[in-house]
């Protein structure tokens, strides 16, 4: 009470005072703070029934003043007596011994309001980082303590000072004492170290004594000219009991102390208060965008970063329930790292394990932003500590499993990061971990060379439908990652030397396109025996396509040795037969609709494949290893196996084998373009392209269609209940059959708006 009555009394002095010059009374603020370890008898009292504060916020103010009253870039009196008497290294000892009690809090709200306010720069000054540098090593020491909200605002200030101007932090990258036990004898001692006497502490956390305490107050002979021998001797008595105990950990010495900034943030990283642990979070973020490579270098390889994220990310992996719902995996809500607030209580579509996922998505978004934001160093080896402990210490084991539910969580999960990744950098890792780093052909003796890619593919074709659905919308979506390897190790790798093809010496007078748009030595496939039966009437006529293609040029003539369009669109159009076909009794389902949507999603693959530099022409046939045996991959593989039995697979399996294929058909490759949507090509001797395979397929379903009765009516009536128009009703039979047909018809189709939109795109000037 009698404090607190003194504080008032004081307040109402300094009211009625004379204002005194700002460097007098700036002066006088500090000395009043000093003089009151000389007065105090009652060191237990709490800093806020003392006077201290407000002559804190006086100095900040007065400082303030100063600066708004002259030029930008001049230093005034006041700041120079604050650099000069060390008054922020004193305030650093007395926050240290916390004496009186929260004094520590009062000065870390100091440091942050002084740097943040001050327009000037400070933090190059040897008496400012010095000191901060100190105080930070004091954030984060103890979790859940009263200070840790200042502690993270003076943290996220520095942060915010440094990413400002960049050279600032190799003020903040000390020098480390390596480990007698592991070196022997110091290697480099610490700059503070050497110094010793003129600080309260060694930077490697050495015991400080009181005299030193005393020479940290400013109370030298040499600047404290203006004070009595007799109180400079009563403040040195007075603070005999303030000497810092040093922290256990703290006597020993640490490798991993030579940035401290980062140590504090990652430890109230793991603050119970979800803010401040956010606060800290943003901190780091900042910090691992800076460019100077040192502090790049030391982030990763003298903290415990890389830990901090692997770790987080494998606990929480494995705090997941054993099976979760594929379908709600995929639905959950987008996860913003800093917006990781659920509550169960709130959510009306809540489910077993909820919780658990969306705290593990909210940190592997956190890990990738991180990596996205990095220094180029940096984010390449937190994206490589991803994956050494994370990919493949913890999701590759759940991946091989054998367990059908497991494989399908695990997958699904997978599925899950493949499309919220967005770090190129940690996309890049993702894929070497998924497929590997191979690059060369494929052969069969080692399609199991990378594990895990070998494991995956398979899942394509898995007995269970949910797997081999959920694998190949994982791989569908790989597909649309911008990131070249993906689509190389897949497919292109085995295209490279076009083995798939039959080279035939052109004669002379076959040097141009022969009549009607077919390469020398092609087949006509509507001389095909499987053809004969094909309708003028289904096909496009010459005429037609002059109206719809793209008019020829001088630039780009017609007759350019590609396969006529209207040739190759007919072709797809006319494979299957028209007691197979449904769609033209049913408004909206021409091949026109799949125009738009091709132009589209093949406009989108342009622009992410247009940094790969891809050539625009298939490499010449005599450049051509043709003699090497032709593997379509196992990744192809898997798909045309998979296709070939589209007639006895679920409509559901069905539509993604479709969707995957289609998906790989809109890539601007010539040799993609060529294998997958080329039915002239001359197919090498025991190869296969998708085409060949569909022409198996619907020579299969000629001779089926023949065995069921009411054929037509009842595919007619499968369709309009797929499409919703007719009501669901008694079993029909040969269901499974109907929809493969249905879905074989509508994926005809949509190859041929795609080599059409592709070829159209191609003839375009």
């Amino acid at each position: 009470m009698f404090s607190k009555f003194t504080s008032i009394l004081q307040h109402a002095v300094e009211a009625l005072a004379p204002s005194l010059p700002l460097q007098e009374d700036f002066v006088y603020h500090w000395k009043a703070i000093t003089h009151y370890y000389i007065e105090t008898s009652d060191d237990k009292a709490p800093v806020t029934d003392t006077n201290i504060p407000s002559h804190l916020d006086q100095m900040l103010g007065i400082l303030l003043q100063e600066e708004r009253e002259r030029e930008f870039g001049v230093t005034g009196p006041c700041m120079e007596y604050l650099l000069h008497h060390k008054i922020l290294e004193t305030l650093y000892t007395l926050g240290k011994a916390d004496c009186p009690p929260g004094m520590k809090q009062q000065v870390l709200v100091f440091y942050t309001k002084l740097l943040g306010r001050i327009q000037q720069p400070l933090l190059p000054h040897i008496n400012v980082h010095r000191p901060v540098q100190k105080l930070i090593r004091l954030c984060g020491e103890v979790l859940a303590t009263p200070t840790e909200n200042e502690e993270i605002q003076f943290l996220c200030i520095v942060c915010a000072k440094l990413k400002q101007n960049p050279y600032l932090v190799n003020f903040f990258l000390e020098n480390k004492l390596k480990s007698l036990a592991s070196r022997g004898t110091p290697d480099v001692i610490s700059e503070d170290s050497l110094k010793g006497q003129h600080s309260l502490s060694t930077d490697t956390g050495q015991f400080c004594q009181p005299e030193e305490l005393s020479g940290a107050l400013g109370l030298e002979h040499a600047e404290t000219e203006d004070e009595p021998p007799q109180q400079m001797d009563e403040l040195s008595a007075s603070l005999e009991n303030l000497a810092v105990s040093p922290l256990p950990e703290a006597m020993a010495v640490r490798p991993n102390q030579d940035y401290n900034l980062v140590n504090s943030l990652l430890n109230l990283t793991r603050s119970p208060d979800g803010r401040i642990a956010v606060k800290a979070c943003e901190g780091l973020m900042l910090l691992v965008s800076l460019p100077e490579p040192a502090a790049a270098r030391c982030l990763t390889q003298s903290t415990c970063l890389c830990e901090l994220l692997t770790d987080r990310l494998a606990s929480l992996y494995k705090a997941l329930p054993q099976s979760v719902d594929p379908l709600d995996i995929e639905t959950v809500e987008a996860i913003n790292w800093g917006l990781d607030s659920y509550s169960h209580k709130e959510d009306a579509s809540a489910f077993p394990g909820k919780r658990a996922l969306i705290s593990f998505l909210s940190w592997f978004d956190y890990c990738d932003q991180l990596i996205k934001e990095a220094q180029k160093t940096a984010a390449i080896t937190l994206a490589k500590a991803v994956h050494e402990r994370f990919f493949i210490g913890v999701m590759e084991p759940q991946l091989m499993q054998t367990s059908e539910m497991g494989i399908l969580t695990s997958t699904a999960l997978l599925h899950r990061i493949v499309r919220q990744v967005t770090s190129d950098v940690l996309l890049q890792e993702m894929v070497f971990f998924i497929l590997g780093e191979q690059r060369e052909p494929e052969t069969l003796a080692d399609v199991s060379r990378h594990p895990l890619r070998h494991r995956l593919i398979e899942h394509c074709d898995h007995i269970s439908d949910e797997i081999s659905i959920m694998t190949l919308r994982m791989f569908e979506h790989l597909l649309q990652k911008p990131n070249e390897h993906i689509l190389y190790n897949l497919v292109l790798r085995n295209l490279e030397e076009r083995n798939y093809t039959e080279y035939k010496p052109v004669c002379p007078e076959d040097k141009d396109v022969v009549e009607n748009g077919l390469i020398a030595g092609a087949v006509d496939l509507e001389e095909d025996p499987l053809f004969t039966d094909i309708s003028p009437d289904n096909t496009l006529s010459n005429q037609e396509w002059l109206s719809s293609s793209p008019p020829a040029t001088p630039d780009h003539p017609k007759n350019d040795g590609k396969t006529e369009v209207h040739k190759i669109v007919n072709s797809f159009l006319c494979l299957v037969p028209d007691e197979a076909k449904s769609s033209y009794h049913v408004e909206g389902t021409g091949y026109d609709t799949y125009l738009r949507d091709a132009h589209r999603q093949f406009r989108d693959y342009c622009a992410i494949c247009l940094r790969w530099e891809w050539p625009g022409s298939p490499k010449a046939l005599e450049k051509c290893n043709l003699e090497a045996t032709f593997f379509e991959g196992h990744f192809l593989k898997v798909l045309f196996d998979r296709m070939g039995r589209i007639l006895d697979q679920p409509y559901d399996v069905n539509l993604q084998v479709t969707s995957v294929l289609s998906r790989l058909s809109l890539f601007p490759h010539p040799h993609i373009h060529e294998y997958l949507l080329d039915p002239y090509v001359n197919l090498a001797s025991g190869c296969r392209s998708l085409f060949s395979v569909i022409v198996r397929v619907v020579g299969d379903l000629m001779v089926r269609i023949q065995r069921i009765p009411d054929f037509t009516p009842k595919l007619l009536l499968v369709r309009k209940r797929l499409l919703g128009l007719e009501p669901e009703g008694p079993i029909i039979d040969h269901i499974t059959l109907l929809e493969g047909v249905i879905v074989l018809e509508e994926f005809c189709k949509e190859l041929a708006a795609i080599a059409f939109v592709k070829y159209h795109a191609s003839s375009t000037p």
